[in-house]
């Protein structure tokens, strides 16, 4: 029962603040939307206000908002079409910016709640390089390297930098500034370079605030990565998952604890935001391309072109979905 209801939880979120992206930014601009909705398929839920109907329909794997003009020219001053390319960029982007500031949210609240590493050592692994050079509890990494540090997000990025070289320390010992050489070792659990040592937990507003949005943004690079290997072929098609194993994941997740809840509702926002975002016809990002060539051109691609190469995405998208879903969501679940 959980599972299915944060997964409902979880595509509601996702799919409502992006459709409210682009609902919000199209009223701000004055066109005229005649259907927000939520789900597809048949209707469960209708109500007109206004001159747009709010509908929640049967099936909960997507939404949109229907406005005058989008599919097919309209005469409607007020339609899609109508108004100016800058509006119509705007509206067209807003729903995968919706779904980057829900996963800043979720991931801020994440670091607002548990706290994060800061530059103080709470704990020194036994016989790690951190013990051997001499590192104590209570001691504060100041300096690496002569690189300032605050956190152990610092401290993290400056290792991985350098990796097994032997670094300069600067600690803090109750006032007292010592200098220590270190060299970290490779952990093959955490598949990084380490020197042994964990952080006291801190708390910041503020703070929670940066590492949120930088959480977002690290993650939206390393979904670009995966995507750019999937097309140079080092990234394998049994990574990937499908509906059913999405669906698994969040259930998995979200059975241990509201904050891997929060995670795992960023993770699935942050991808549906780039994803949505690539130049796929069919795909906000395929929209988007289309704008910027008719900005360019001066005029709109032939409609009858523009359908048929979004056809084509969406043959091809749903070509994919399918595939993932056969053959890896349900092969995993034969293999178990």
């Amino acid at each position: 029962m959980i599972t299915l209801i944060s997964s409902l939880l979880v595509f509601l979120l996702v799919v409502m603040l992006h459709e409210f992206g682009h609902f919000s930014i199209a009223k701000l601009s004055g066109i005229k939307v005649n259907e927000f909705s939520i789900g597809m398929g048949p209707k469960i839920y209708q109500k007109q206000r206004g001159e747009t109907f709010y509908s929640l329909r049967a099936l909960p794997v997507g939404g949109y908002v229907a406005m005058e003009g989008e599919e097919e020219n309209s005469h409607d001053p007020r339609a899609f079409n109508n108004v100016s390319i800058v509006k119509r960029m705007a509206v067209v982007l807003a729903g995968a910016f919706m779904n980057f500031v829900l996963a800043f949210i979720a991931f801020t609240l994440i670091f607002s709640i548990a706290g994060y590493g800061s530059n103080e050592i709470e704990k020194v692994i036994s016989n790690s390089p951190a013990d051997k050079a001499g590192i104590q509890s209570g001691d504060l990494i100041i300096k690496i390297n002569e690189n300032k540090v605050k956190d152990i997000y610092d401290i993290n990025s400056i290792i991985s930098k350098y990796q097994k070289e032997e670094m300069d320390f600067q600690i803090n010992r109750e006032g007292n500034i010592l200098n220590v050489k270190i060299k970290p070792e490779y952990s093959v659990e955490n598949q990084m370079y380490l020197i042994g040592i964990i952080s006291k937990l801190d708390h910041s507003i503020l703070k929670s605030i940066s590492l949120g949005a930088n959480r977002t943004l690290e993650m939206s690079k390393l979904i670009l990565k995966s995507i750019k290997m999937m097309f140079s072929g080092s990234f394998k098609m049994e990574y990937l998952s499908g509906p059913v194993g999405v669906v698994q994941l969040i259930g998995s997740e979200s059975s241990k604890g509201f904050l891997n809840f929060l995670q795992i509702l960023g993770l699935i926002s942050v991808n549906l935001g780039v994803f949505n975002l690539l130049p796929i016809p069919a795909l906000d990002g395929g929209k988007f391309l289309f704008l910027l060539i008719e900005a360019l051109r001066g005029k709109p691609i032939d409609e009858k072109i523009e359908q048929g190469l979004s056809l084509i995405g969406i043959s091809l998208l749903f070509s994919l979905m399918i595939y993932v879903t056969i053959f890896n969501d349900i092969g995993r679940l034969f293999n178990k």
